[in-house]
């Protein structure tokens, strides 16, 4: 089975690399993509811990571009480390800045917080200044942080400095990677239909067909627009070590969509042709 979709606490996740493969080894997952948001700092520790348990890594990473006025999130699959790192030190630079501005915004509310993250290659996001915030006492779960404070039109949220489609895009087919939109039924900047030609137009190479807020119309649908454009289809489960939008009983676990290690081998070929 194939996880093409997954963040350690280089990123979001809440599970070091190496504890992440053996969770997902413990799952019976035989391919594992590693897709921290804007870095690449989780694949090293990955690949020597898969080692032992027969594991393939596929190496890969989640840039978070801006369309339509809303995070549209572009998945890159077996891009070239040494043409993406210096590109990618930028983005990991503007989550800081846009991290500490929310931060800031807290604080003008009367919710002070210091974050310890802000040094090193972590790449910061919301999750991280809600676990602040719980630490603090301010909210009680990372749920009500989003829901009174960091999510989208909430007040602390602030927007992701300005990166394109076309600029994501771009970047990942420059250092020789796939892209592929991630979950695109959670874009709430407009229908699949009207944003995928923009895309397609961008470069864009495959879809996540499968992904747990796809239900089985949605996967249809999805599959369709992979035959009718040519598109890849991909699959996985978003894993963070927990779920934010979800009660305990309904966390995402690893290996869940049962995806077949055939969705790889076309990837693959697509990479090592590009």
């Amino acid at each position: 089975m194939i996880e093409l979709h997954t963040h350690t606490t280089y990123s979001d996740g809440i599970l070091t690399p190496q504890q992440l493969v053996a969770r997902a080894a413990h799952a019976g997952v035989k391919a594992l993509a590693i897709t921290d948001h804007d870095t690449l700092h989780g694949w090293d520790e990955a690949i020597a811990a898969a080692k032992q348990y027969q594991m393939e890594i596929v190496p890969g990473v989640e840039l978070s571009t801006v369309h339509n006025g809303r995070s549209l999130h572009i998945l890159g699959y077996y891009p070239q480390r040494v043409l993406l790192e210096t590109p990618l030190a930028e983005r990991l630079a503007g989550r800081k800045r846009r991290a500490k501005q929310m931060v800031a915004n807290l604080s003008q509310m009367g919710y002070p917080l210091e974050l310890e993250q802000l040094d090193g290659n972590l790449a910061l996001g919301r999750p991280h200044i809600a676990s602040a915030m719980i630490r603090a006492g301010y909210v009680s779960s990372s749920q009500e942080a989003f829901e009174r404070f960091l999510g989208e039109d909430r007040p602390a949220y602030v927007h992701y400095e300005k990166f394109s489609i076309q600029e994501g895009i771009g970047l990942i087919r420059d250092c020789g990677g796939i892209p592929v939109w991630a979950h695109p039924y959670l874009f709430r900047g407009g229908k699949v239909e009207d944003v995928l030609p923009e895309l397609l137009a961008a470069g864009l190479m495959g879809l996540e067909v499968y992904h747990p807020h796809h239900g089985n119309n949605k996967v249809h649908r999805l599959q369709q627009l992979c035959q009718e454009h040519n598109l890849l289809i991909t699959g996985g489960t978003d894993y963070h070590g927990y779920d934010l939008d979800h009660s305990e009983n309904e966390r995402w676990q690893l290996n869940q969509l049962n995806l077949p290690l055939s969705l790889l081998e076309p990837l693959k070929q697509l990479a090592l042709a590009n």
